[in-house]
């Protein structure tokens, strides 16, 4: 049996309890679903004494290590702007060429484009045409077999 596609789930759910429980769990959930081995950094990464010296820098590191060696990454881009990290994340899909999906079920516009609901840089790694296939505003839409999600995890590539 062909082992499942791994997928890096940039989010910043990790840092409030309600979140991880609530709509992180239910990603995860969704992405699992879908086929994907989901690696959730908080899960994966932060589990660490944070009174010794040095933590912060571990975690960046293996997020870090977690991107680059991860065969896709699925980015939660809620906000205005979206959250740092997961930003820095996507910048480093982006730039090993990796596959990116992007996920928002936040209704507000952050840009000066009449193209993109974000700022043009967060679309770089999808295509001019047909973008929309790898953006996903709900839930629901995460196991749409129409939509690139699916559509990358059934095929045979792994990038």
């Amino acid at each position: 049996m062909a082992s499942r596609k791994t997928l890096y789930l940039a989010n910043p759910y990790g840092f409030s309890e309600q979140q991880r429980e609530g709509p992180l769990a239910a990603l995860v959930t969704a992405l699992e679903t879908a086929g994907a081995e989901v690696w959730e950094p908080f899960a994966r990464n932060n589990v660490v004494d944070h009174s010794v010296p040095g933590w912060a820098y571990r975690i960046g590191q293996a997020d870090l290590r977690d991107v680059r060696e991860a065969d896709g990454l699925f980015a939660v881009v809620n906000g205005c702007p979206p959250d740092e990290g997961v930003m820095v994340e996507l910048g480093m899909a982006v730039a090993w060429e990796k596959p990116v999906f992007l996920f928002r079920d936040d209704f507000r516009r952050c840009t000066d484009s009449e193209a993109y609901p974000l700022n043009l840089m967060v679309f770089t790694a999808l295509p001019e045409n047909g973008w929309e296939a790898y953006w996903y505003s709900g839930i629901e839409e995460i196991g749409d077999p129409d939509k690139a999600l699916a559509r990358w995890l059934r095929s045979r590539d792994a990038a």
